[in-house]
C-alpha cells in the first residue's frame, strides 16, 4: 500500500492523513473506490477540552478536593446523601438476585465499599473507566479501575456521536489498549457496520465508560470542581491572610524612651534590657519611659467578603449557606424552602448512579446466563436487576401525622356526602401513608376494612335490618304477602 494509502492509527482507531485519494480506474465510480467512508478524523468535535487542558482539569480537581474544604464539601455533600445508610441491588429471580450477591461482595469488587469511592472519583474526574474480566467457565464478572487521566480519547459512533463504542488508554509503561466500550445488547443489534468493524479491532478488552457534566455531542466528562477550583483557592488564600491578620494583631511592641540619655548609653541601655514577662515587676526613674505599642493594620472586617466568596462557591454546587456552618439570617422557614433545589440536584446525581449500577448488573446477568446456556431469558422481568437507594431527607412524623389526619377527615366527609367512592378515598390516603413509610394496597386494605368492619358489628349484636316482606322474628314471609 503507498504512503498516500496508510492509515494513521491511534490505538486502534484510524484517523485518515488528508490527502487526495487516486483517480479510480476506468469504469469505477470514485465512491466505489472511497476508503475513506466511515472514518473521521479523531478531533472531529469541538464539544471537549483540549487533551492537555482535560487532564490539568482532573490534576487541579483532586488538588482542590484535598487541600479546600469547601471544594471537598461540594464532593462529599452529594455522596453522603446519595447513598445514605447504603445502597443494594437486587433481582426477583433466585439466581439472579444470588449472581448479584455475590458479584457485590466478591473480594476484587467490594462495592460495598468501593461505590463511594467510585462516586467520589467521577464528580472529581468527570468520567471513569471501569474494565470488566469475566470467567469464560461461569461467567462470574470482576471489576477493575484505570485511572482517567490515562484516557487518551474516547472513539464515539461513526453514525451516533452520542454513543461511546470505544476508549484509548495509554499507560504510563507505554502499552496503549483500545477498550470496548460495554452496551446493554449485542453489537450487531445496536450498532452500523461501520462501528461493527470498528470495534472488532479493539483488543483491549471490554469496559464500563461513565461520564457527568458532558454533552450529547461530546466524548469527555468534566469534573464537578471545575468552575470552583480557582474560587476555592481564593477562599483559603483569604482565610489564611485572615489568619496571619489575627495573629499580628495579637502581638505587642515594648517602645522605651530614655530621656535626655546620650547615643551610647541608649546603645548600653538596650544590650542590657529584656522584655518583660507577664507578672515581672519593672522598675525605673523618671528618666524612662516604657509603652505597650499594639500594630494597627487598619483593615476592614473582612467577614462580608470571604462569606460572599463562600457562598459563590457553594451556590454552584447548590448547596446552601447553612449547610456550611453559616446561618446567616437563615430560619427554619426559609431553610426548608432552599433546601428543595439542592435535593433536587442530589436526586438526579442518584438516579444517575441507580442507571449506572442497573446497566452493570445487567451486564453480570447477562454474562452469567450466556455461560448457562440460556441467553433467552436476558430480558425477562425476573432478571431484570433494581438499584435500590434510600430516602435522602427523614420525614417530620408530627406533620405527616397532622396531614393524615386531615386527609381522612376530608375524604371521610366527602364519602359520606357522596362525593367520592371508598376506593378513591383509600387510594388517597394510600399516599399519605407511604410518606411514613407505610406501603398500602388500597384494594387490599378496603377488602380488609369492610370485613374487619363487618366482624365488628356482628360482635356488637347489630344486624341489619330484614328485608321487605320477612318477619323481623322468624324471617319467614309474613300472611297475605
Amino acid at each position: 500500500m503507498s504512503k498516500k494509502k496508510a492509515k494513521r492509527r491511534a490505538g486502534t482507531v484510524a484517523a485518515r492523513v488528508a490527502e487526495p485519494a487516486p483517480n479510480p480506474p476506468a469504469g469505477v465510480t470514485r465512491e466505489a473506490v472511497n476508503e475513506d467512508r466511515g472514518w473521521r478524523p479523531l478531533s472531529q468535535t469541538k464539544r471537549d477540552l483540549l487533551p492537555m487542558v482535560q487532564a490539568r482539569m482532573q490534576e487541579l480537581a483532586h488538588h482542590a478536593w484535598e487541600q479546600h474544604r469547601t471544594a471537598n464539601r461540594l464532593i462529599e455533600l452529594p455522596i453522603a446523601f446519595i447513598l445514605g445508610d447504603g445502597v443494594r441491588v437486587e433481582a426477583d429471580a433466585e439466581e439472579a438476585d444470588a449472581w448479584l450477591q455475590e458479584w457485590w461482595v466478591h473480594p476484587v469488587n467490594r462495592m460495598d465499599l468501593n461505590i463511594e469511592k467510585r462516586m467520589r472519583e467521577l464528580s472529581l474526574f468527570g468520567e471513569q473507566l471501569i474494565p470488566v474480566f469475566v470467567s469464560e467457565a461461569t461467567g462470574a464478572v470482576r471489576h477493575g479501575a484505570v485511572d482517567p487521566s490515562l484516557i487518551q480519547d474516547v472513539i464515539t459512533d461513526p453514525e451516533n456521536a452520542a454513543l461511546p463504542i470505544g476508549v484509548i488508554v495509554a499507560f504510563e509503561t507505554g502499552d496503549r489498549r483500545t477498550y470496548r466500550v460495554i452496551l446493554d445488547g449485542e453489537d450487531d443489534q445496536l450498532l452500523g457496520s461501520a462501528a461493527v468493524e470498528q470495534r472488532a479491532d479493539m483488543q483491549g478488552g471490554e469496559a464500563h465508560f461513565w461520564r457527568v457534566n458532558d454533552l450529547l455531542t461530546g466524548k469527555r466528562g468534566r469534573s464537578d470542581l471545575l468552575s470552583a477550583i480557582d474560587l476555592a483557592d481564593a477562599y483559603s488564600q483569604l482565610v489564611f491572610g485572615e489568619v496571619e491578620r489575627a495573629v499580628a494583631l495579637r502581638m505587642a511592641l515594648w517602645d522605651v524612651t530614655i530621656k535626655g540619655a546620650t547615643p551610647e548609653q541608649v546603645q548600653e541601655r538596650a544590650q542590657s534590657i529584656t522584655p518583660p514577662r507577664p507578672l515581672d515587676i519593672r522598675v525605673h526613674n523618671e528618666g524612662e519611659e516604657w509603652k505597650a505599642l499594639s500594630p494597627d493594620l487598619n483593615a476592614a472586617d473582612a467577614s462580608q467578603t470571604l462569606r460572599t466568596v463562600r457562598n459563590e462557591i457553594l451556590s454552584g454546587g447548590t448547596i446552601p449557606e447553612h449547610w456550611y456552618g453559616g446561618g446567616g439570617d437563615v430560619n427554619r422557614a426559609t431553610a426548608a424552602e432552599m433546601d428543595e433545589p439542592t435535593y433536587r440536584i442530589f436526586r438526579r446525581r442518584q438516579e444517575l448512579w441507580k442507571a449506572i449500577l442497573e446497566a452493570e448488573a445487567r451486564h453480570v446477568i447477562r454474562r452469567r446466563l450466556y455461560a448457562a446456556g440460556r441467553p433467552h431469558l436476558v430480558s425477562t422481568p425476573d432478571y431484570m436487576p433494581r438499584a435500590v437507594f434510600p430516602e435522602m431527607q427523614a420525614g417530620d412524623v408530627s406533620t405527616d401525622a397532622q396531614a393524615m389526619q386531615q386527609v381522612v377527615a376530608a375524604v371521610t366527609t366527602a364519602v359520606d356526602r357522596g362525593l367520592m367512592t371508598e376506593e378513591t378515598a383509600i387510594a388517597i390516603i394510600a399516599v399519605v401513608a407511604a410518606r411514613i413509610g407505610v406501603e398500602v394496597d388500597p384494594d387490599e386494605e378496603l377488602k380488609k376494612a369492610r370485613a374487619a368492619k363487618a366482624a365488628r358489628d356482628h360482635d356488637a349484636g347489630f344486624h341489619a335490618p330484614p328485608e321487605p316482606g320477612l318477619d323481623p322474628i322468624d324471617d319467614e314471609p309474613e300472611a297475605g304477602a
